[in-house]
């Protein structure tokens, strides 16, 4: 049985011009020429979160080619299906972020240095770009009319998906030390509301 979609992995606003917009799989009526979306959330897909935490978990358990670290053994420390984890670890080999070895004495390890891998890569990796509109790169896109503002918001929108995941490392989540802006960004009151206002008024430090 496939795994449940938590939540969308990399974020993706999906606008069809020629008479609806469409974001996370729900249609809405537009009432003009692309109008603009409404986006209510930034999701992460169960692949992605699983694939960020396989790779915390190896880096946690010190797995190296001399040691390498069971698949079963990885699974079950953090509650992934085996199948799919494994789906997921062989795309990361692909892209260099994992190594491994079959047989007895197999198993996987982390292809470079956890203070080299940032979680940025890791989704990309298993996922493709962080952010994307309608598939299409944020600086690619182009909008008419009243509009045109968008593409700046959804530029806007990557740098700050960017800042995060390219800022925090393997070797950060497993130390408990992340860095800023992530711990003042998390430590906000808004930041673990079921629902953020219509306005982050004074930004992550306050009035």
């Amino acid at each position: 049985m496939p795994p449940e979609r938590l939540e969308l992995s990399t974020f993706r606003v999906k606008a069809d011009c020629s008479g609806q917009l469409s974001y996370g799989g729900n249609s809405i009526v537009e009432r003009a020429v692309c109008a603009p979306p409404r986006v209510d959330l930034v999701r992460v897909s169960a692949k992605a979160d699983y694939a960020v935490r396989a790779m915390v978990e190896l880096a946690s358990l010190g797995a190296s080619e001399d040691e390498p670290a069971k698949g079963e053994l990885v699974a079950a420390a953090q509650a992934i299906p085996v199948r799919f984890l494994e789906n997921i670890l062989g795309e990361l080999r692909v892209h260099g972020l994992v190594q491994s070895r079959r047989g007895a004495d197999g198993g996987y390890w982390l292809g470079r240095d956890p203070d080299d891998v940032t979680l940025a890569e890791v989704i990309r990796a298993v996922e493709g770009p962080l952010a994307t509109v309608r598939g299409e790169a944020a600086d690619e896109v182009e909008y008419r009319g009243g509009s045109r503002p968008l593409r700046e918001v959804w530029l806007a929108l990557r740098a700050n998906i960017r800042q995060v995941l390219e800022t925090v490392t393997l070797a950060d989540v497993v130390a408990d030390r992340l860095p800023e802006p992530i711990e003042t960004l998390a430590s906000h009151p808004e930041a673990t509301s079921g629902r953020a206002p219509a306005r982050f008024h004074h930004g992550p430090e306050g009035p």
